[in-house]
């Protein structure tokens, strides 16, 4: 194919990852013609195509792809990936952005990865199994710590499986909970892990199962209240670059976690293409431990990370997607700074109420808006339909002007219960 040449592309997935994944696809120097699977009503202003099939038939998935010509298949959330949607269309012959399903255990399994990375000498938290069936022996073993605790459901719990626990006593209460169905199945394994002090951060490497480049590095906000107070969420906000992120922390992040990851994968089998997802502590002396890998684009770092790309993002996926990873594809990762502050429904991450009208958006450049939780009602109406149903967000050559954007553009939008954090970048901001 050159590089100048049309292209088909399928994006899976409906939520602000995707929108921010379809606006950067569109942005390549080819024409690129988006097929949306199952999109939303901002994905669906970019894409030419909605593809009317279940995302849990990976094989009727892959017909439509022959069917349509399609030359790419952009994988956005971790569910699908699990599932093993990425082998059935290799299988197929059809070059797909996203690891094998068991790549994908990675993100899939905490069990598997924390002991993925004992095996591989990765840098991560002290730490311990138990299920279920092991209740008092958990039990025991949590009197013998002092300090916090972090407790992980094992399989996916839509980043909100995880529980930093004051004490002991308090992780005994919660771990009860986790083996009693909170998580459903997800927490009837639970990782028991030490506490790390220090910064979070989220860095990016798009693998083509051997070779990679790095995004920009961003910070999350994953507690729902301002000062990271209440429970966790998916998130609820992020920025980009991110400071504590230096040249020789990123350095770190490449050796001691990227390239052992890559190469302990092909040892083992499974070759990992996609984006790797490396979820960091960063301590005082800027060392690096892994928190958490996923296996694909944050959300919502996805939505300041993609735009700071100076680039042809359509390229680099499908470089990597055939194996043969194009670094040139981009020529700056970071091109300015990125903030967005998620918009929530009251209530989020726990019950919340739908349908409620959303106004305002006529007032903001699409650049500013991503939609995560939205639909178009019977009325034509577009209205809330989820937990984060908005990402707004503002770019400049510093992040107090990017961030100060972003506050600037949300207070032009409103819909009933709406709630946002209020200090989004605070750690930047000083």
């Amino acid at each position: 194919m050159s590089e100048n040449s049309d292209m088909r592309v399928v994006l899976v997935g409906g939520g602000g990852r995707e929108h921010a994944l379809a606006r950067a696809l569109c942005r390549s120097a080819r024409r690129v013609e988006l097929h949306a699977a199952p999109g939303n009503p901002g994905i669906d202003k970019l894409a030419a195509a909605a593809v009317a099939i279940d995302m849990n038939d990976h094989a009727a998935l892959a017909d439509y792809c022959r069917a349509q010509a399609i030359d790419l298949v952009v994988v956005g959330p971790e569910q699908p990936l699990a599932a093993g949607m990425a082998d059935v269309l290799r299988a197929a012959g059809i070059a797909v952005f996203g690891p094998s399903s068991a790549a994908a255990q990675l993100e899939a399994s905490k069990k598997f990865s924390k002991e993925f990375m004992r095996r591989h000498g990765v840098p991560t938290a002290a730490y311990r199994v138990f299920d279920s069936s092991q209740t008092a022996a958990a039990r025991e073993y949590l009197a013998t710590l002092s300090g916090k605790v972090v407790l992980k459901a094992d399989g996916l719990a839509a980043g909100k499986g995880v529980v930093i626990c004051e004490d002991a006593a308090a992780a005994v209460v919660e771990i009860d909970d986790f083996f009693t169905g909170r998580f459903g199945d997800a927490g009837a394994t639970v990782v028991v892990e030490e506490f790390l002090d220090g910064q979070e951060a989220s860095v990016f490497a798009i693998c083509d199962g051997e070779n990679y480049i790095t995004l920009a590095a961003a910070q999350d906000h994953k507690r729902a209240f301002d000062d990271d107070k209440g429970p966790n969420t998916g998130g609820m906000g992020a920025y980009a670059p991110a400071p504590v992120v230096t040249d020789e922390v990123m350095q770190r992040v490449r050796e001691r976690v990227i390239e052992p990851v890559l190469r302990g994968m092909r040892a083992e089998g499974m070759p990992f293409v996609g984006c790797l997802f490396c979820g960091l502590m960063i301590d005082d002396a800027g060392d690096v431990s892994v928190v958490e890998f996923n296996v694909r684009l944050g959300d919502p770092e996805a939505q300041v990370v993609l735009d700071l790309v100076e680039g042809d993002v359509t390229r680099l996926l499908y470089s990597a997607a055939r194996g043969a990873l194009d670094t040139t594809a981009v020529a700056s990762v970071a091109k300015g700074f990125r903030c967005c502050v998620v918009l929530a429904s009251g209530g989020y991450p726990g019950s919340y109420s739908k349908g409620h009208v959303i106004e305002g958006l006529e007032h903001l450049d699409d650049s500013q808006v991503y939609h995560a939780g939205t639909k178009i009602d019977a009325e034509g109406a577009l209205v809330t339909n989820g937990g984060r149903v908005l990402a707004i967000c503002g770019q400049a050559a510093t992040v107090e002007e990017a961030v100060a954007g972003a506050y600037e553009a949300l207070h032009k939008v409103h819909f009933e219960n709406m709630m946002y954090r209020r200090d989004i970048a605070r750690r930047a901001l000083g």
